[in-house]
């Protein structure tokens, strides 16, 4: 997540817009920066034989994003996308130069809140690919790890 710093020549820090991402069992927290768009959900094309957190390959914008379940990816069941269900386009963090996006399935709109150095940390257990908690006036959020989840996706040669 972006890092909160101070002006030059100030001690005042400066707040970021983070959105909150809904998902089945958790809500996420990415500054508003890493997000693309956010666009319908739109079933993947999917092939035979790949892990159960690679949803399939989305189009957007006359490119195929590969569409990831972040439940699954933590070590979660799988889960089906709702009547709520939105694809988060993501701006890619991995400097892959063929890698400029990734997609996220969310089950619900993004709501954006402003961050700063509020924000308290949380004491909760973390899964695989995230990378903290914290307590986001009264939401409990995780911080994802995604160049962890791009790495995933280095890793099982879909990207």
């Amino acid at each position: 997540m972006q890092s909160l710093t101070t002006t030059p020549d100030s001690d005042e820090v400066r707040s970021l817009t983070a959105l909150l991402l809904p998902l089945t069992d958790r809500t996420l927290m990415l500054p508003n920066v890493a997000v693309a768009e956010l666009i319908p959900y739109r079933a993947p094309q999917t092939s035979e034989g790949l892990p159960e957190w690679f949803l399939g390959l989305v189009t957007w914008r006359d490119l195929r994003l590969p569409l990831l379940s972040f439940e699954v990816a933590s070590g979660e069941p799988a889960v089906a996308a709702g009547n709520q269900a939105r694809i988060l386009v993501l701006n890619a963090q991995g400097d892959r130069p063929h890698v400029k996006f990734i997609a996220l399935l969310v089950q619900g709109i993004p709501r954006a809140m402003k961050v700063d150095s509020e924000l308290k940390a949380a004491e909760l257990p973390l899964a695989k690919y995230e990378l903290a908690a914290v307590d986001a006036d009264g939401v409990m959020a995780k911080i994802p790890d995604l160049l962890g989840l791009e790495q995933l996706l280095a890793d099982n040669g879909i990207v």
